[in-house]
């Protein structure tokens, strides 16, 4: 395992993570900061603990938002597939009776052209 070093309000952390992940945990443990550093900005100073928990249901509350729009976006693309496979049908269909409009079409044009040549169909 992976050792990273982190800082969450001026506090030190040593986390382990899996190979090549260190960089993630970074990220994450930066971005949590920040979370809590808005906190302390907005309410001052009350509580390490009472912070941190706001940040993780400010984190969890965003999590929350997220999937919500997730989920909606999901039954928005199963819509559009359904719809495209409606019209990949109706385009399917539409293609076999053109091809099928087509051969008698170009049967009565050979039996118009054998006529015109004098020959019998």
């Amino acid at each position: 395992m992976a050792q990273v070093t982190v800082t969450i309000d001026s506090k030190t952390y040593r986390m382990a993570c899996e190979e090549g992940q260190e960089e993630h945990l970074s990220e994450l443990a930066g971005r949590f900061d920040r979370y809590v550093g808005h906190l302390k900005d907005q309410f001052g100073e009350i509580g390490d603990l009472r912070i941190t928990v706001m940040a993780g249901i400010m984190v969890m509350d965003e999590l929350h938002e997220l999937q919500r729009r997730m989920r909606g976006l999901e039954a928005e693309v199963e819509t559009l597939k359904k719809t495209r496979d409606t019209v990949l049908s109706r385009a399917e269909k539409t293609d076999h009776d053109l091809a099928e409009a087509l051969t008698q079409v170009t049967g009565k044009i050979e039996k118009i052209a054998h006529k015109l040549a004098g020959q019998k169909a």
